[in-house]
């Protein structure tokens, strides 16, 4: 396949769907084609474990976002949704950023569109605004202050209490930030799929079936699961909860891909998924699941699909995101 016809199997489905010899060893050819093009992989903790073991770096939003700005490598692969390549690209302009399938995006990032929420903003005209990092470029060019759910807690406090602040763009963590801090930002009402999937009927069953086991949730679930919590935190939080707390057993609200990294981490303990509300019994983001093995390989094979991203929105989608990596660094938080 030559790079026109490359480009034309992108654009009609998004990735390189073109077949591999059966033969190849995807894990010594990617590790191959890391040297050889000075290559970097980062992957959230969500991706399937393949893609994890071959990532020369994992973490959550913040850890990523981090590791993006201070990287050397001269291609970024990014396995993950489409809005973390897009900060990778953001942080990184002379870089090339790609990103395994271009149809790996974020039911939360959809739940704000561009110019509904600019209305929105409008209707706010005192108030600064803080977007969860989980956006899109515009929804970020449009903030004041980028966060993740590791973060999102110092920044709100290094504002004035009396200063105005409107959340976006995930109401769930919205809330629960508003309790923590004791503030009362105004919220966008959007929400991710994946969280929102949790039945606290079926969690409570779990519980009475697992009476030691604690309840460990991230903060994009919904306030009746996280009252019945006994930890609340980012995924990478999660993570050090399980390695580092005396219990056995754990109840994880989160998506189901942190499960391998925390089993990596803690052989010792239990790890049991919270239930969702469908018939599958499935919480996996059907997004972050788009990208395979296969298809990382074949996108540093031919450098194909690459996100690019138009200069001034770059430039005005930089500047929240740099003030939260300061507030960030100031605060001591890493990923």
């Amino acid at each position: 396949m030559n790079i026109i016809e490359a480009k034309e199997k992108i654009f009609e489905t998004g990735f390189l769907d073109i077949e591999t010899d059966v033969q190849l060893d995807l894990f010594a050819a990617i590790d191959r084609l890391k040297k050889q093009k000075n290559a970097i992989v980062l992957a959230h903790y969500y991706q399937e474990p393949d893609i994890q073991d071959v990532a020369d770096f994992i973490g959550d939003s913040l850890g990523l976002a981090q590791k993006a700005a201070e990287t050397n490598a001269d291609i970024i692969v990014f396995a993950g949704v489409h809005f973390m390549a897009e900060t990778a690209k953001i942080l990184n302009p002379s870089k090339k950023v790609l990103l395994p399938d271009l149809k790996a995006g974020c039911s939360l990032a959809d739940s704000a569109p561009t110019q509904p929420f600019k209305k929105f903003k409008e209707q706010h005209p005192n108030h600064i605004v803080i977007s969860y990092i989980n956006c899109s470029a515009e929804i970020k060019a449009l903030s004041d202050i980028i966060c993740t759910s590791s973060n999102a807690e110092k920044i709100i406090e290094s504002l004035p209490i009396n200063q105005p602040i409107i959340f976006a763009p995930d109401k769930n963590l919205g809330a629960y930030l508003n309790k923590k801090t004791g503030r009362n930002m105004v919220l966008w009402n959007g929400a991710c799929m994946v969280h929102e999937i949790f039945s606290l009927e079926k969690i409570i069953k779990l519980k009475i079936r697992h009476p030691k086991a604690k309840l460990i949730a991230h903060p994009e679930c919904e306030e009746a699961v996280l009252n019945k919590a006994d930890f609340i935190g980012s995924t990478s939080q999660l993570l050090k909860y399980v390695q580092t707390n005396n219990s056995s057993e754990y109840i994880v609200a989160t998506e189901t891909g942190i499960l391998y990294k925390m089993q990596q981490t803690a052989p010792d303990k239990t790890l049991i998924p919270a239930p969702p509300n469908n018939s599958c019994a499935c919480n996996d983001c059907p997004h972050m699941k788009l990208n395979t093995l296969e298809k990382l390989y074949l996108c540093m094979e031919y450098e194909l699909p690459e996100l690019i991203m138009d200069e001034s929105l770059r430039i005005a989608a930089k500047k929240p995101i740099d003030k939260m990596l300061e507030i960030s660094k100031a605060a001591g938080l890493i990923g």
